[in-house]
């Protein structure tokens, strides 16, 4: 069974990612939701996810915060920005994260999907 951690403030775009993700993808999965970062990685090396889509702007900890604490030895999976934001800074920031697989804007659309889980 696959594990995907979705950790986004946006409720509703937690709803959209959730459902075309389990739309979308032929094979059981998991989906692990949390509003807030903090709470992610408390629980993230537990969960041993194979997929994690991180928000960046949140309050409390951003998803920067997230990635720089995160310890990918611990856990392993692959990491996808889904982020509203289209600044240039943020996209490029993003790929000075070794753990950082892809920066997707949001919403995720279908064709993204079929090329992270296919």
């Amino acid at each position: 069974m696959i594990k995907i951690v979705l950790i986004d403030d946006d409720p509703i775009s937690t709803f959209v990612t959730e459902k075309l993700i389990s739309k979308n993808i032929k094979v059981p999965c998991r989906i692990f939701k949390f509003q807030r970062a903090s709470d992610a990685l408390r629980e993230i090396y537990a969960i041993d996810p194979n997929y994690l889509f991180l928000d960046l702007n949140m309050p409390e900890m951003t998803g920067w915060d997230f990635l720089e604490e995160f310890e990918p030895k611990k856990a392993n999976p692959e990491v996808y920005i889904l982020s509203s934001s289209v600044d240039e800074r943020d996209i490029n920031k993003a790929g000075t994260y070794s753990v950082v697989k892809k920066y997707l804007s949001k919403p995720l659309i279908k064709k993204y999907i079929k090329s992270i889980f296919n």
